[in-house]
């Protein structure tokens, strides 16, 4: 961890560390660095978001391939299909390259909301498959009646008798062509890992055995058992172990055998929902299957089944959104400052006559060496804290407690840069007292909403200075004012950063795996957009950096939450001259992230 941040873990061969810095491992090998340097000579400022659309079709291509060795292995019947949810991610940059990369694959979409479905009904290929899942009123519904007669392959998922209800009412009212419907399962087994709870006889979506019988009957009733098509299941996101995914294997298997033979002629797929483990750690691997382990299991599993209730192989399909998506996206984002860089010897306050503790810091830092190194940091933190004690009984002054702060911190530093290469066991054990507060120009809020709000892990490393060891115990800070807009250091999971005279370099943080949810789910904390997207693409092996989307002003920002932006440039303007009005208003029509140096 301490010499490549983990990335033999997490980062798939995607990203690689040459020369002291973060590569893309593809084409002609840029670096993120230089990235970052051409967006910033065209004067974007603020946090960078870079897409990698091949890092999309990468993904799409693995799970086709997954899926196909596994057929061939065991001579399976059943096809393979698969389609991504939008919930993951629907932005634009996003989408249209997925669309374009899954085209020859047959790719679909899902999709759990109107909305969503009007972008499905737009961008996705004729032919290729569209699901239609979580909760659903009559409009809705009407919705997927008219995506069937653009002639769109389509499937409504019903979580509930109610949908087929209206489905049913619909099919009456209209003289559209009636789509597919699937039914979801509430099945008695559960997942694994943070998100275990989207399956389960307890959960949020999907039908129980009873309610699955009596949705047949009701199709049997209207004469439309042949609009059944698929059995569907989801039993959690990015699973750590494989074992629960067999176990719901086999029930949702068994419950597409006993339909087939009650009579729907026409059921013909399995829908499994998502599953794939995505790698976030830095530290030691989560997943404790293979991937291609993960589709043989399914494979297998429901050919058994199969041919145990003889009934056909069902066709598979799959809604693996994290796994394809969490990859293809980095944030990258300047460090502004480094908040024990006010603990140089400069600004030492030293008196003709200092408190004895102070006397003793001072030979403890003119006097340390290699050999001493590890002793007298130890004294040194004890020394701190006694007069801070003394401070606080009264009997240093400020000006005293300045001078003692100062002198720990450079004995601090001088003893890491002599241990440097020799006792990092050590320094990890005195973590918690070594720390460095690192101001990071984004907002958590936007940027890693699943980590504020479920402590979701992203790996995080410098993009530049890997050709030297990293000495400071880091804690990061966003530029939100909240207290919970913070990444604090983790002494199990020690996140170790360079000490860097920010005034002389500049130095970036890059946050990876961001492209599932996180773009979608950040909120305006604090009134921060999100970060210029740019998409980076290859012409003939060179990069090229296209499609910037940059950061939104703060003009428009207070327009989307619905502030009447002509009354605020009225008043700004009734208030002021108009040379200072002038200056104001470039200020409205630039982003809110902070403008340093390096920002």
């Amino acid at each position: 961890m301490l010499e490549n941040y983990g990335i033999d873990i997490w980062a798939d061969d995607n990203f690689i560390i040459e020369e002291g810095v973060v590569k893309l491992n593809y084409a002609s090998k840029p670096s993120l660095i230089e990235m970052v340097k051409e967006i910033r000579e065209k004067d974007y400022k603020g946090p960078l978001l870079f897409r990698f659309p091949h890092l999309i079709e990468k993904q799409i291509e693995k799970l086709y391939t997954l899926y196909t060795n596994a057929i061939k292995e065991y001579d399976y019947k059943g096809k393979f299909n698969a389609v991504f949810p939008l919930k993951v991610n629907q932005l634009p940059n996003f989408l249209m390259p997925l669309i374009n990369s899954g085209e020859k694959y047959n790719y679909g979409l899902e999709a759990g909301s109107k909305a969503e479905l009007f972008l499905a009904m737009t961008y996705n290929k004729i032919g290729a498959p569209i699901t239609v899942n979580g909760f659903k009123d009559k409009e809705m519904i009407h919705l997927g009646f008219i995506a069937k007669k653009m002639g769109h392959n389509i499937t409504i998922i019903i979580e509930g008798l109610n949908e087929l209800e209206t489905i049913l009412e619909v099919e009456k009212e209209t003289s559209l062509p009636t789509p597919n419907v699937g039914i979801r399962t509430r099945l008695f087994n559960a997942g694994s890992g943070a998100w275990a709870k989207s399956g389960g006889i307890d959960a949020k979506f999907g039908l129980s055995s009873t309610e699955i019988l009596e949705a047949f009957e009701m199709l049997e009733e209207n004469n439309l058992t042949n609009i059944l098509t698929m059995i569907h299941f989801h039993i959690g996101s990015s699973m750590k172990t494989i074992k629960p995914l067999k176990n719901a294997l086999k029930e949702a298997g068994h419950i597409y055998a006993e339909l087939k033979n009650l009579g729907a002629t026409n059921l013909s797929a399995i829908n499994i929902g998502g599953g794939l483990a995505v790698e976030y750690s830095q530290f030691q691997r989560t997943a404790q299957y293979h991937l291609q382990e993960f589709a043989n299991d399914v494979v297998f599993t429901l050919k058994n089944i199969a041919k145990q209730k003889g009934v056909e192989e069902p066709n598979i399909f799959t809604e693996s959104g994290r796994f394809i998506s969490a990859s293809s996206t980095v944030l990258i984002t300047p460090v502004l400052e480094l908040f024990t860089a006010e603990y140089d010897a400069q600004h030492l306050r030293l008196k003709e006559k200092n408190p004895p503790l102070i006397e003793e810091l001072r030979e403890l830092y003119n006097d340390m060496n290699s050999k001493t190194a590890l002793e007298y940091m130890h004294d040194s933190i004890d020394h701190l804290d006694s007069l801070l004690k003394l401070f606080d009984l009264g009997y240093i002054d400020l000006e005293d407690r300045s001078n003692a702060e100062i002198l720990a911190n450079l004995i601090i530093k001088k003893a890491i840069w002599l241990l440097e290469v020799d006792d990092y066991e050590e320094l990890k054990r005195i973590d918690n007292k070594i720390q460095e507060k690192y101001l990071v120009n984004f907002s958590i809020f936007q940027s890693l909403p699943d980590f504020w709000g479920i402590k979701q892990e992203f790996p995080v490393m410098p993009i530049t200075h890997l050709n030297r060891n990293p000495t400071r115990s880091a804690s990061l800070w966003d530029i939100t004012c909240d207290s919970d807009g913070e990444i604090p250091f983790n002494p199990q999971k020690p996140l170790l950063l360079h000490d860097v005279n920010l005034k002389k370099e500049e130095y970036y943080l890059g946050f990876f795996h961001v492209g599932a949810y996180q773009d979608i789910l950040g909120m305006r904390h604090n009134l921060f957009s999100h970060p210029t997207e740019i998409n980076v693409v290859f012409e003939k092996g060179k990069v090229k950096l296209e499609k910037i989307l940059e950061s939104q002003k703060i003009i428009d920002i207070l327009e989307d939450i619905d502030y009447d932006t002509k009354e605020i440039k009225e008043v700004l303007k009734n208030n002021l001259d108009n040379r200072t009005y002038k200056v104001l208003k470039k200020y409205l029509h630039d982003n809110s992230y902070l403008k340093t140096t390096w920002s």
